[in-house]
């Protein structure tokens, strides 16, 4: 300190030791967590129903940005993005530079969330953060203001235009159209939120979606919360089941299906009755003293699309361990696409279909019609069987982590269930028999018939012939 009281301050810039190994432990760690968890649908099986994948209004990432269709809702999202940061006046470039900012940190750990393979759009890094920002901001402000009335305006087209919500909405959870859950997360932590919202973004994306979720709300807000990748995820996460799975004492081919349909298995004394838990998800099936409960199953317009998706999604966390060569683990379990399997061989006919109705099993909207119910769960049953590489799975991939084995062994193993099968081919095998013993009788009375009939010809003939001869 001198005479006048100045101090002297010299500024030292410290370098970590450790930074260089810091850094690349921290990436080698991202790139397992994150790797290729959005990706794109193969053409075989956008095919089956392109729809199901292709967003109709708004494009979120990067794989349908430059699709003319889609043009029309970019004016919006920076409308939204511009609402979201000036909330508070003469904020905004304050707000933009932080978040911006905040973006670049994230940049790495956000392109891994894309195959690099399918990530054919070669952005440069200001465009890659642009378009973060940009979709995340929308994405915010939107759950803002589904949840906020005070948000909303009158001449906003996502909320005034009758439909558009509801696309929006199915847009938002289709597998190419993602990006990072933790980039809506750091814009909501860093942007001013309206002091009338005390929820998290969480709570927000789960009141958005909540429409499009059976079952408990209470329970699924819980689970909601967990980490996820995006918010597909989060939404798949409501779906999966809450009971124990059943271990499996035999792994055979049998254990993947039922092995009657639904009438069926009513037919061989198994009772099918509608679960009746307090807390259910659709997923919790369960077999007890020759009882199958199953949790209400809900048809909607959309629910094509969701599963769709919620498969896709699995096809690509599942090819993501076989190519790490690591075993399937419980997050990356292919829950949705066994439940469809299952379902698919429950129901193979309108009659399948009725009966579940009867029970309470099955819910239809007035929108969906009931003939195609079966058929849907066909449609859903062959895309889950197929692995993201094309290949037929009945024999690779799907069985060895299909959810339902010990279920199916269950059943099928179940004793009225023999002995019905039992009884049912010995009275098919007695039917048969005296079938061909009819058979036999009715050649045998013909051949009789016809040689009574040509012996009367004959002796009537020679009556005759003896007749004229003698006069």
């Amino acid at each position: 300190m001198d005479n006048n009281g100045d101090r002297n301050h010299v500024s030292i810039e410290i370098t970590p030791i450790y930074g260089t190994l810091v850094s690349s432990i921290k990436n080698t760690m991202e790139s397992a967590a994150s790797q290729g968890c959005i990706c794109k649908v193969s053409n075989e099986i956008r095919r089956e129903n392109s729809k199901a994948y292709d967003p109709n209004k708004v494009s979120i990432g990067p794989f349908h940005r430059d699709n003319e269709a889609l043009k029309a809702m970019e004016d919006q999202k920076w409308r939204y993005l511009y609402a979201l940061l000036n909330r508070k006046p003469n904020q905004l470039e304050t707000n933009l530079n932080t978040c911006v900012e905040a973006l670049k940190e994230l940049e790495s750990r956000a392109r891994l969330f894309y195959k690099p393979e399918q990530y054919h759009l070669r952005m440069s890094s200001d465009e890659f953060v642009k378009m973060m920002l940009v979709d995340g901001g929308f994405i915010v402000e939107l759950f803002l203001k589904s949840a906020l009335k005070g948000l909303k305006r009158r001449n906003d087209p996502i909320f005034s235009t009758p439909g558009m919500l509801y696309r929006v909405r199915c847009d938002l959870i289709m597998i190419e159209n993602q990006i990072p859950f933790f980039i809506l997360q750091e814009l909501f932590r860093i942007v001013l939120i309206p002091k009338q919202c005390n929820h998290s973004i969480t709570d927000l994306a789960f009141n958005f979606f909540k429409t499009m979720i059976p079952g408990d709300h209470l329970l699924h807000k819980e689970k909601f919360s967990q980490e996820s990748n995006h918010l597909l995820d989060l939404a798949r996460h409501c779906y999966l089941p809450t009971l124990p799975r059943i271990p499996v004492k035999q792994n055979v081919r049998e254990n993947y299906r039922f092995r009657g349909h639904a009438t069926e298995l009513k037919e061989s004394g198994i009772k099918l009755t509608r679960a009746r838990r307090r807390v259910e998800n659709m997923l919790d099936i369960n077999f007890e003293k020759g009882v199958l409960e199953i949790p209400t199953i809900h048809i909607r317009y959309f629910t094509e699309t969701l599963f769709r998706n919620f498969i896709a999604f699995e096809q690509c966390l599942s090819c993501q361990d076989h190519n790490n060569n690591n075993e399937t683990s419980l997050a990356h379990t292919q829950h949705i696409s066994s439940y469809v399997v299952l379902m698919k061989s429950l129901m193979v006919s309108d009659k399948d279909v009725k009966f579940l109705e009867n029970q309470d099993i099955l819910l239809t909207d007035d929108n969906v019609d009931e003939k195609d119910i079966y058929q849907l769960f066909g449609r859903l049953g062959e895309c889950a069987m197929k692995n993201v590489n094309n290949i037929d799975a009945q024999d690779h991939q799907l069985m060895k982590d299909f959810y339902f084995d010990g279920l199916c062994e269950q059943v099928n193993g179940y004793k009225t269930w023999s002995c019905w099968k039992t009884s049912k081919s010995t009275s098919s095998s007695q039917t048969t028999t005296t079938e061909e013993k009819f058979a036999s009788w009715t050649v045998l009375f013909a051949a009789a018939a016809i040689l009574l009939l040509a012996l009367t010809f004959f002796g009537t003939l020679f009556s005759v012939l003896s007749f004229f001869r003698h006069r």
